[in-house]
């Protein structure tokens, strides 16, 4: 197939640092190309691709200072737009400034959501433009939306030997991995090391938003308690170690996670997962075989005594059998080959439902 990925301008495919989204596409790009599909990727020029790379803007916005991303991403479906015809199907992960276009598209065209879903302009938005096809990352992300025309839940994968599997461990230590912001809940996680008398390593972000929750509320608990570390923030090739040496992953979040790569990625360095009943969790952790889905700090500390006996090998596996880029590149496949011709996609009015791939 003629695949047009169209990623975010945020960060480059893949990203240098942190960067959920854009790490996704360039997974499933190249993965898509390994399988001997004819990919084009629209996305920042510093990105790196075995795929025809479009660039969008010299660099990421995020690295270039850009103040207003909105004319790069107006440019980009112009460009978008232009070379529609050449394709078998255009993949949007730009939420939903395409919108509006996609009556007008020649091709075949599906969008993947990839963020929270909860907030209540999303709900007038999607029911205006319920007819067109939608992809989510899971199950649970689905739950404030109206009624639209669902075409299948694929979960995210990552290639299968990106992050090494760590049977032994070098450290006793918990770890926290992502943003430091207040749905993620970093105090939680320096509370259940403190309590369960183990070290934390906490490598995170800090973005302008919340650079005053990192100022007052979590440097001061750092300051506090001389077991934890703060790290900052790390690339791609210090994961292995950072997880694979870890007891377990702490991911204490408190909002509806749309998915959550941290954990997949934990798992594939065979590091069990403690993690808070919020969002996608109950269906990506299997409890007692990836780590444990916790409802409180008391059962976060709890579990941190039972996650030390888990078999390495077995959230491993878990990762291998359900969480490879392998699999989400197949069940997008099967997506792309399912979606109507485009002369029906204006007049069609889908329901909720569709096909679960995962």
């Amino acid at each position: 197939m003629k695949i047009a990925q169209i990623a975010p301008l945020a960060e480059r495919c893949p990203p240098s640092l942190y960067g959920g989204t854009e790490r996704i596409v360039s997974y499933l790009t190249e993965e898509l190309v390994r399988q001997g599909h004819e990919v084009t990727l629209f996305a920042s020029g510093d990105s790196a691709t075995r795929a025809e790379l479009v660039p969008c803007c010299d660099m990421a916005l995020r690295h270039a200072g850009a103040g207003d991303h909105l004319p790069y991403y107006v440019m980009m479906l112009d460009r978008v737009m232009a070379a529609a015809t050449r394709f078998d199907v255009l993949h949007f992960h730009i939420d939903m400034l395409q919108f509006p276009l996609l009556r007008r598209l020649p091709v075949r065209a599906l969008t993947t959501l990839h963020g929270r879903l909860d907030l209540p302009e999303l709900r007038t938005f999607y029911t205006h433009f319920r007819q067109f096809p939608l992809v989510s990352v899971s199950d649970a992300q689905r739950a404030p939306m109206p009624p639209v025309n669902w075409v299948g839940t694929v979960h995210h994968g990552i290639p299968a030997t990106v992050l090494d599997y760590c049977a032994n461990p070098a450290g006793d230590y918990l770890a926290f991995l992502g943003r430091i912001s207040p749905e993620k809940r970093p105090d939680h996680a320096i509370e259940v090391a403190e309590r369960a008398g183990l070290p934390l390593k906490m490598a995170a972000k800090v973005d302008r938003i919340d650079r005053a929750y990192w100022q007052k509320v979590i440097r001061p608990l750092v300051a506090a308690h001389p077991n934890v570390e703060y790290v900052g923030e790390i690339d791609e090739s210090a994961k292995s170690a950072f997880l694979g040496n870890a007891r377990a992953l702490l991911f204490p979040i408190a909002w509806p996670e749309p998915f959550g790569l941290v954990m997949i990625e934990a798992m594939a360095c065979g590091t069990p997962v403690i993690a808070f009943a919020c969002g996608s969790v109950p269906e990506v952790i299997e409890a007692g075989v990836s780590g444990y889905v916790v409802h409180s700090v008391d059962e976060a500390v709890a579990a941190v005594d039972n996650v030390a006996r888990l078999p390495r090998a077995g959230v491993r596996a878990a990762f291998e059998a359900r969480f490879t880029a392998e699999r989400m590149a197949r069940d997008y496949v099967r997506i792309y080959l399912g979606l109507p011709d485009p002369g029906d996609a204006g007049e069609a009015h889908g329901e909720a439902g569709g096909l679960a791939l995962a």
